[in-house]
């Protein structure tokens, strides 16, 4: 909100009252404001790794979550393959990216990102069947 008022203090000379009323002015504003904010790599950044805590109320709900990946091996198994390939993995299954946002974010090639992940499950298909 506060960003808001700054934008409409800093623009008001760009205000045209033949062009329409000054209250739809700053609505509009105040609406791209919020739009470019939502769609901010900030919001979706957080979004992917805020914590559960400000989703659930139980607080131990987290260190359950930690016990089951710990307790089907899952870290284990990561660490055999390659750290590229881990951290494909690692942000794709236990982070929520999408392979898009993975490649956006980290500027890793999208062809890259979809190539390391079909050699991991390959190698990981191999180590779950012995």
């Amino acid at each position: 909100m506060q960003d808001v008022f700054l934008k409409i203090w800093n623009r008001i000379d760009n205000y045209d009252p033949a062009k329409g009323r000054l209250f739809t002015w700053m609505l509009n504003l105040a609406k791209n404001q919020a739009i470019d904010k939502t769609r901010s790599k900030e919001i979706s950044r957080e979004n992917k790794t805020g914590g559960i805590e400000n989703y659930v109320s139980d607080v131990k709900t987290g260190e359950f979550a930690e016990q089951q990946v710990d307790s089907i091996g899952l870290k284990e198994v990561l660490t055999s393959l390659p750290e590229d390939q881990r951290f494909v993995v690692d942000h794709l299954y236990l982070r929520g990216y999408t392979q898009a946002e993975l490649a956006d974010e980290f500027n890793i090639p999208l062809g890259t990102v979809k190539t390391r992940l079909r050699i991991a499950m390959k190698q990981l298909r191999l180590i779950l069947k012995t």
